[in-house]
């Protein structure tokens, strides 16, 4: 079996004239890893459906390094788009645009919009510049599993199925970007990422959240995503948790959840005395659990737990992306 050729980030050049030779490659973002082909390229562009196993009906993200790769994407950029692009690029915010006609219908979905971003994660930057074309990239994992935040998850799943990977830092964010569609007369967040609601109001006022038919248009919110092979369960404190763990003695469960206040250390150690043989993490904030969920659903699944234990959060803030990506998982 082919093995998949891990490039080190001071060989970005490397990585560029594989894309630039019709290949593909996974590389570090700000959020998670992705899986970049040339977005002008259909048979490239195909690699990526076939090494993930990912559905035609799926429209994939095109990355861009300079404002000035935009004209050759999207036309009728409105400007309630150009106010979000301003604040907000390069950053985690995807912008779903009117396409350009010389962009493929795989890209799209056969839709007649097309998803936009410009990373602010420099080794991403510099492989787009290099590449001296626009990047489709969908994150760098099989369909349906959590997504990659480290080079070695990427590994896991795609070795042999891709041509590189660049081998970069963990992520920073650990969730995928915010898409909000900016085509219609109202904008509308078809994905919740670390770009929260509360900022794009902010940004340019009241925004609505997708209905099952406008999220056509974003990766990401329609079928199977972000499930380990562990079952995922759902509880709403550590206070009323105990009542639906097994027992001690059974097989290990891991649990994940988010205390920011002086009882995180005592909940920690009450759990790891109760429960010995269980993976735990409880973390001191939302950026760090959003950062972490997707490592430890990896890390449950290599030990080969049949069940992880999440905490829910408050669904406001950063919480609406960790709920989201937390109620997929346990469907």
């Amino acid at each position: 079996m082919p093995t998949t050729k891990r490039i080190g980030i001071d060989h970005v050049k490397i990585a560029a004239e594989i894309l630039r030779q019709g290949g593909t490659v996974a590389f570090p973002t700000e959020t998670v890893y992705g899986l970049g082909a040339d977005a002008l390229n259909p048979e490239a562009i195909d690699k990526i459906f076939v090494a993930k196993g990912r559905p035609s009906d799926n429209p994939l993200i095109v990355h861009i390094a300079a404002l000035e790769q935009l004209d050759a994407i999207a036309h009728a950029v409105t400007p309630l788009a150009k106010n979000l692009i301003e604040r907000y690029w390069p950053g985690p915010l995807t912008v779903v645009l009117k396409k350009s006609p010389d962009i493929p219908a795989s890209v799209t979905a056969g839709l007649d919009t097309v998803a936009v971003r410009m990373p602010e994660d420099p080794i991403a930057i510099e492989l787009i510049r290099l590449t001296d074309r626009p990047i489709v990239a969908p994150s760098a994992n099989r369909s349906g599993r959590p997504s990659a935040t480290s080079w070695q998850a990427v590994v896991e799943d795609l070795d042999g199925l891709i041509d590189g990977v660049l081998c970069g830092p963990p992520t920073r964010i650990g969730l995928e970007s915010t898409v909000v569609d900016t085509t219609g007369k109202w904008p509308i967040i078809l994905r919740h990422g670390a770009i929260t609601q509360e900022m794009i109001q902010a940004c340019i006022g009241n925004v609505s959240t997708a209905t099952s038919d406008a999220q056509r248009r974003s990766p990401g919110t329609r079928h199977r995503h972000y499930q380990p092979r562990a079952r995922v369960v759902l509880f709403k404190d550590f206070l009323t948790l105990d009542p639906v763990l097994p027992d001690p003695a059974e097989i290990p469960v891991g649990i994940i959840g988010c205390r920011d206040d002086s009882d995180r250390a005592e909940i920690q150690n009450r759990l790891q005395k109760r429960y010995p043989h269980a993976e735990i993490k409880i973390c001191r904030s939302m950026d760090e659990y959003a950062n972490s969920l997707f490592e430890f659903f990896r890390h449950c699944d290599s030990l080969k737990l049949q069940t992880i234990f999440c905490q829910q959060v408050d669904s406001s803030g950063l919480g609406r992306a960790i709920m989201d990506r937390l109620t997929r998982a346990s469907q």
